[in-house]
């Protein structure tokens, strides 16, 4: 075949036309391998040519029911460029001159020989074929860069060869504000689409270069450099070739890749995220195939297997990592994900971890599983923690003592922290120290014994106490507080149980406290310090009940025992003798059913005894089983309250059984306990009371102290007692006694100011001291208040009256300060008689430091009656009436003085009006007696009086009308006494 019949080669020819050249040229045209197609009329030509795609038409001149021109005008109206060759038989030059402006492809007249007719048919027609085949595909290139050119996406340059501007799309016209047209003929490089920055304009400049250069190039520049996020545009230039390979213009293609550069450099952050949280999160992520293969494996992996990535896909399949059957496969196709699935794994070191892992479905790569695991040992360590905490605070509920606390917490240490050294030491408030209450077996192996530490903050735990801070030590030998350098111990915890001690805690390994361990000890000893508190404050609340039980079970005996002593008081106050008092106290002690038995005794010196005078109640001839001996140790609480004169309990008769005799006389009689009080009243002694119990300790402090104040009621009693009856009776005893003391006030005052001083009655008891009233006979008045106020036991001095002219009612001097006062006025004396010399001799005053013997002998029943000193000694005269003991007014007078001496004894009868005058002195306050005996001594009562009552209320320092209202108020009690009730007969003359 020829290169001619090889370009007609399939091509489909329609011939149309029933001319019999025209079925030659068919010929010729299928012989050169054409598709050739007859029709018979221009219709179906037209058809044809509709139907389906034709190569070229080939028409006779004149055709059935329509000529060439005809067909030609439809066939160009369906199509520009089909190729339509007439074929006349032969030429007519109308005819083609009329199909040429028809837009006819070529016109042949057949007329020449058939062998060359039919090979210039053949090439004729190969030529129109050809001619329209390149036209088409030039205008098919042409629609194509027009479709790329016009392409909304990407803005298009057309270059010259110099690379100078041709055309622009209208996007790339877009791009820009400025017109477009004027630009044309300018480099492209310099044009406003770039920036003005050096660097952009010289990287378009260099695109350009290559495609001139027949390269192909790409470059990303940035359009603006004046914008904060300037445009980015991807550039491509590509060069365009004629047939003979010269680059005749240059193309370029920019497409707008800022939001593009941004979503890349978001996804590179985001990359860059993904990976930093993946390689520092605690969570692994991890893809398999069905078959268990990894797939990928987070880099973060060595978080909880300590492996590395590489070494994790080595171990095998995902099983062999986090066990077979961790779920299953068909609830998981059922429900897409499954979560929080407990499973337990093996990390490189050896150590179990718990894990909560998730899969879920997926299509990754090569993947379909992914496994998210989250290590949550720490968590299953704390809530194992936690739980075992729960149990042991509810341990701390039924716990009474701290050392139970104590025991609980080192007990639950190991289930809480993980350590099985550990130690409570509790804080002893007394001695400052704080001393272990328990320890674990492991804390003794390890550490040795753990001594007593004082709470002073020189060690570890002293000061975690006092301090109130806990601490957490990674190594404790680096600490120089250690007290034990030889503990094996290296990671310790000392944390302060509040007020009550320090919790110990450690390991032998170095830093073995992490977060949870901290905060797992801290709870422990937060909830132990809760549970110490509370028993505390349950131990307060049990002693503040036994407190208050107790107080009121002593309140209930001490009402009781004040039934008892109201019930005494009154039987004191009304008894009418002594006898009387004593056996209503025992009668009344006797009566009460916590006693067995009380009696009253009285001490004999003479003979060391005590001698039984009132008793009741069980008895039992305990009386007389035995004397009563006065002594300090071995006998009966009687004889030892007679010895020493202080209150005698024995809490158990049955301590010391054998030691002394009259506990078993006692103990047969059920005496279980004992008392005996003193009956002591201003110190004068009245026996001694002693009461048994029938129980031990029946004797408390409360008690005692009662008994105390109601032996001195007793006494009090039957010294009120005596006087009264001293009082009533007319029958007394005179006793003079010679005393040689030099203690004697009296006598110290005499011989130091070589005189005579007499004391004749008066005597007055108030807070501010003890007053006498005393003359002074022999010396200057002024000479003797100068003597007594050197005194110690003089506290005061004060002149009442003066003999001879002179005197007034006393300017008294301080024995303090020493200071006399001068006597001026005429002074009388006691009797009212004349002095012999001026300022001889007067009255005084004096208060003295220590109590007068005419007090106590008053408690007796007796009255010091007068005393006289000079510096040869004292003689006393004390008047005792009947019934008063006079061997205990003897005793007494002898018992305070040292050398006496009794010189006389008589009987005396006092007159009928004794017992008017007093009731008389009975009447009268202590107060009124003070005055109007001041006022005596004064001369108030003479006539003319020595002192008006100005001067002696002045001595007294009181006012005048109160001096005068306790005067006439003193008469007039007197007056009452002489004139009523049978008083002094009133004589009536005729």
């Amino acid at each position: 075949m020829t290169s001619s019949t090889a370009s007609l080669e399939s091509a489909r020819v329609v011939v149309v036309g029933d001319a019999a050249a025209l079925d030659e040229y068919a010929d010729a045209l299928a012989a050169a391998d054409a598709d050739v197609q007859r029709s018979d009329t221009a219709a179906a030509a037209l058809e044809a040519v509709r139907s389906e795609p034709v190569d070229c038409l080939v028409s006779g001149v004149d055709l059935p029911n329509a000529t060439a021109v005809e067909l030609l005008a439809d066939v160009r109206a369906e199509s520009s460029t089909l190729p339509v060759i007439v074929a006349a038989a032969d030429g007519d030059e109308a005819v083609a001159s009329e199909l040429i402006g028809a837009g006819v492809t070529d016109y042949i007249a057949l007329s020449e020989p058939v062998e060359r007719s039919h090979e210039t048919v053949v090439k004729r027609t190969e030529r129109a074929v050809t001619t329209a085949r390149r036209t088409e595909t030039r205008r098919e290139r042409s629609r194509r860069f027009d479709a790329v050119f016009e392409d909304t996406r990407t803005a298009t340059w057309v270059l010259a060869a110099d690379g100078r501007l041709e055309r622009a799309n209208r996007t790339a016209r877009d791009l820009v504000a400025a017109d477009v047209d004027p630009l044309v003929g300018e480099p492209f490089w310099t044009l406003p689409w770039w920036s003005a920055a050096e660097g952009t304009m010289a990287d378009v400049r260099r695109l350009v270069e290559t495609a001139r250069e027949g390269s192909f190039g790409n470059a990303v520049v940035s359009r603006s450099a004046s914008l904060a996020d300037p445009d980015v545009i991807d550039l491509s230039v590509r060069p365009v070739r004629d047939d003979r390979g010269t680059v005749t213009s240059i193309v370029v293609e920019g497409v707008d890749v800022t939001d593009r550069v941004a979503l890349e450099r978001d996804l590179r952050r985001s990359e860059e995220l993904h990976r930093v949280t993946l390689n520092n999160m605690t969570d692994t992520v991890l893809i398999t195939n069905e078959a268990g293969e990894y797939t990928y494996v987070c880099p973060n992996v060595h978080f909880i297997f300590g492996y590395t990535a590489a070494e994790i896909e080595e171990l095998g399949t995902i099983d062999d990592l986090l066990g077979a059957d961790l779920f299953d496969r068909e609830e998981l196709a059922e429900t897409g994900v499954l979560k929080n699935i407990e499973c337990t794994a093996t990390d490189k070191a050896g150590r179990e971890h718990t894990l909560l892992v998730n899969v879920r479905e997926v299509e990754i790569q090569d993947g379909t599983l992914l496994y998210s695991c989250r290590d949550v040992t720490k968590r299953k360590q704390r809530e194992e923690a936690l739980a075992t905490l729960q149990e042991t605070a509810r341990d701390f509920l039924y716990a009474e003592t701290h050392e139970e606390i104590a025991s609980h917490v080192v007990d639950d240490t190991p289930g809480v922290l993980d350590l099985d050294a550990s130690a409570v030491s509790l804080f002893d408030a007394d001695a400052t120290e704080l001393r272990p209450a328990a320890r674990s077996a492991r804390m003794r192996a390890v550490h040795g014994p753990l001594p007593a530490v004082n709470a002073d903050g020189t060690t570890l735990a002293g000061h975690s106490f006092v301090a109130d801070e806990p601490l957490f030590l990674d190594d404790v030998h680096e600490d120089d507080r250690l007290a034990n350098p030889a503990t094996d111990l290296r990671s310790v915890a000392y944390i302060p149980l509040g007020d009550h001690g320090v919790f110990m805690a450690g390991s032998t390994a170095v830093g073995a406290f992490d977060d949870v361990t901290r905060e797992l000890a801290d709870l422990l000893a937060a909830t132990a310090e809760a549970a110490l508190d509370r028993v505390s404050r349950e131990s307060r609340l049990r002693e503040q009940d036994r407190t208050l039980q107790r107080r009121n079970e002593e309140l209930t005996e001490l009402n009781r025992v004040n039934e008892t002593i109201r019930a005494i008081d009154r039987a004191v106050v009304r008894a009418e003798t002594g006898e009387e008092i004593d056996h209503s106290v025992c009668e009344l002690l006797g009566a009460d059913d916590r006693f067995r038995f009380a009696w009253i005794g009285t001490v004999d010196r003479r003979s060391g005894t005590v001698e039984p005078r009132a008793w009741a109640g069980e008895e039992h001839g305990y009386l007389d089983a035995r004397p009563f001996t006065v002594g300090n140790e071995g006998g009966d609480p009687a004889g030892r309250t007679a010895a020493t004169g202080e209150t005698t309990v024995v809490e158990n008769v049955a301590d010391g059984l054998r030691e002394e005799s009259w506990r078993t006389d006692a103990l047969s009689r059920e005496y279980l306990s004992a008392v005996s009080i003193p009956l002591v009243y201003n110190d004068l002694s009245h026996g001694v009371l002693t009461v048994y119990a029938t129980t031990r300790d029946a004797f408390d402090e409360t008690t005692r102290a009662v008994l105390d104040e109601l032996g001195e009621t007793i006494a009090a009693g039957l010294s009120a007692n005596e006087r009264k009856k001293a009082l009533l009776t007319t029958s007394m005893t005179r006793v003079e006694f010679a005393v040689d003391d030099p203690t004697f006030v009296l006598s110290r005052l005499a011989r130091r100011a070589d005189c005579t001083i007499a004391y004749h009655g008066g005597v007055r008891q108030t807070d501010e001291g003890r007053y006498v009233f005393v003359t002074v006979e022999d010396a200057s008045i002024d000479a003797v208040a100068d003597a007594a106020a050197d005194l110690v036991a003089i506290d005061e001095v004060r002149r009442i009256s003066a003999n001879g002219s002179g005197g007034d009612a006393g300017t008294d001097g301080d024995a303090a300060g020493g200071g006399d006062g001068n006597a001026s006025g005429s002074g009388g004396n006691a009797s009212g008689s004349d002095g012999d010399a001026p300022g001889d001799g007067g009255v005084l005053r004096l208060r003295l430091t220590r109590p007068f013997l005419a007090l106590e002998l008053a408690d007796h029943g007796a009255v010091f009656r007068e005393a006289t000193a000079d510096p040869g000694g004292a003689t006393l005269v004390v008047e005792v009436p009947d019934g008063i003991d006079l061997r205990k007014v003897t005793e007494l007078v002898r018992e305070t003085f040292s050398d006496v001496e009794l010189r006389s004894k008589r009987t005396l009868d006092r007159a009928p009006d004794h017992d008017r005058s007093a009731r008389v002195l009975a009447d009268v306050t202590d107060r009124q007696l003070e005055v109007v005996r001041t006022a005596y001594y004064s001369g108030f009562f003479e006539s003319p009086r020595d002192h008006t009552g100005e001067e002696v209320a002045d001595t007294l320092d009181i006012s005048p009308p109160a001096f005068y209202r306790h005067v006439r108020t003193v008469q007039r009690k007197v007056f009452g006494a002489l004139f009523e009730d049978g008083g002094v007969p009133i004589a009536v003359r005729e």
